[in-house]
């Protein structure tokens, strides 16, 4: 119990991790950053509603034509991300295996997914495994974009739990847990609390890098925007519109992200 007591201390200075490439997530301790959120936001949404009202052709036109792809779009990403997590979890777990053979595939697997880009992933499996396994655009493209993620959530499931004082896991097993028990009721709930910020970074990333399924005629925002554009010849505007939209849900969803850390720190 004394051990227990002792990180109980360590846990309460929650080491950051800044891991990915997507957006800053926005925090009332960060003044700069919260209100350039808010500015961006309300910007982006006043901009999107004087385009509309003032040129409703072709703006507001660009907006009823585009819903469809935006839902396609959460789609991808919804399900990509869940593929990714359960791909970076074990991942992860393989990373601090002391087992050489896990331990190794799984760091293999990081290093050259890595450094790989996501765009020949995407072509590598729609069309080189294509003529091996014939995928519909839209599987070829939630494989592609969670294989490819799964990587970097690896990174991040393994910087998360190894940020957990080892004292933990003894206390766990001297408790009578067996490894497996003490990792999902123990170390991985408290893991997750460090984690949440670099994952949900992941996840807005993985929302715009969304936009690269195009390629594969996947009708997500973007597809739907040039589609637009080819049709009307209005290519800077839809192209304007289509940024913001864009713009707009990353925002939104920072924010969320932001809540929720907000919500599970208090807790």
């Amino acid at each position: 119990m004394a051990e227990v007591k002792k990180t109980e201390k360590i846990d309460k200075k929650k080491p950051v991790i800044a891991v990915g490439d997507g957006p800053a997530i926005p925090s009332k301790e960060d003044v700069g950053l919260f209100t350039a959120w808010r500015v961006s936001i309300i910007g982006a949404l006043a901009i999107i509603a004087y385009l509309a009202i003032s040129k409703p052709d072709p703006y507001l036109a660009i907006l009823k034509f585009v819903p469809d792809g935006i839902l396609v779009t959460f789609q991808v990403t919804i399900e990509a991300i869940l593929l990714a997590l359960l791909i970076g979890l074990f991942t992860g777990l393989g990373r601090i295996s002391k087992n050489r053979i896990i331990n190794g595939i799984a760091s293999v697997y990081v290093e050259v997914i890595r450094g790989i880009p996501l765009l020949v992933q995407l072509f590598y499996i729609y069309f080189a495994l294509g003529r091996v396994v014939n995928l519909p655009a839209m599987v070829s493209a939630v494989i592609a974009m969670s294989v490819c993620y799964g990587a970097y959530m690896g990174e991040i499931f393994r910087a998360g739990i190894e940020s957990i004082p080892k004292g933990q896991m003894e206390a766990a097993r001297s408790l009578g847990m067996s490894y497996p028990q003490a990792m999902i009721h123990v170390i991985l709930p408290q893991a997750f609390k460090t984690i949440l910020p670099p994952v949900g970074n992941e996840f807005v990333a993985l929302l715009k890098d969304s936009s690269l399924v195009s390629i594969l005629a996947v009708s997500d925002l973007l597809r739907r925007g040039r589609e637009f554009a080819s049709e009307s010849f209005t290519y800077f505007e839809t192209y304007t519109m289509v940024a913001l939209v864009y713009l707009v849900i990353t925002l939104f969803l920072s924010k969320l992200v932001s809540l929720m850390e907000e919500r599970i720190s208090v807790d």
